[in-house]
Formats: structure tokens, sequence, C-alpha cells
């Protein structure tokens, strides 16, 4: 099935100048989930310990899943975008403001979970325990706000 962008050079196709960005914090993404990973099965010791990759809000064994369902996502979308064509390229200006105001609520919610962290448990200031997990959720912000900018523009700066 031709998409709208079938036949338009490779550097206008939406979302292709975001791409490496893209694939870049997704490979952020992945060393998160790798390196919890290591330390709840492996105990490795040049990582932090299960605290502070671990908030404890949503059960692990239910958390590992949730983390590589959204890393095969964001390797779709990536590809998509990549090869300039299906579901995830197609251009949508209103699910890219969508994402957008969605990604500043996110990020927004994030910014209040650290303050809190750090004023209910000083001891844990700067990167103390369960503040991995309040990082890599900025990381995600982060990605959901550049694939919202790639439907907007089309990837155009």
């Amino acid at each position: 099935m031709p998409t709208p962008t079938d036949g338009l050079p490779q550097h206008l196709v939406p979302g292709r100048r975001l791409v490496p960005y893209l694939w870049g914090l997704t490979l952020l993404f992945l060393l998160r989930v790798l390196g919890q990973v290591l330390v709840a099965c492996c105990q490795v010791p040049f990582l932090p310990s299960m605290p502070h990759w671990y908030s404890g809000l949503l059960p692990y064994p239910l958390l590992l899943p949730s983390q590589l369902l959204i890393l095969a996502l964001q390797v779709k979308i990536n590809r998509d975008l990549a090869q300039g064509r299906g579901w995830f390229q197609r251009p949508r200006p209103r699910l890219g403001r969508g994402l957008q105001y969605f990604s500043y609520g996110y990020a927004l919610v994030m910014v209040v979970r650290y303050g809190l962290t750090m004023a209910l448990y000083p001891e844990r200031r700067w990167l103390g325990e369960g503040t991995i997990p309040i990082v890599f959720h900025w990381v995600l912000a982060a990605y959901l706000w550049l694939w919202g900018q790639g439907h907007r523009t089309g990837g155009k700066a």
C-alpha cells in the first residue's frame, strides 16, 4: 500500500533527521534495562545495587516485560522512520502534538517525584537510591518529545 512519502527523497521522509537521536535514546534505555537485569540476576559488583535501579512501584517480574515491550516498540518506531515506511513514519501532526504535551507532563511528574524523593530522603541526594528510574523516565519523555517533533515537522529542524 503506498504511503504519502513514497517517492520522496529519504531526507524528506517525516522524522528521518531525528532517527539517530531516537536510536541514541533507545540505546540509553536498553543499557538501563541491561544494567538492572545484571544487578537482579548476577549481583555484578561494578554496578549500583538493586535499590538504586528499582523504585518498587511495579514488581520486577512485571517491570522487566514492560521495559522489553517499550524497547520493542522503540525499535519498531525507529526502523519505520529510518526506512521511510510503516505505520509509525506517517506524518500525524495531531499525534505529534499529543506526544509532546504528554512528554511535558511526564517529565514534570518526574521532576516532582525527584523533588519529593530528595525532600523525604535527603540521604539519597543527588544520585542515591531510586534516582536511576527517575533519570530514565526523563529519557523516555525525551524520546516521546522527539518522536512527536517528527510527526509535527516531518523531521525538519
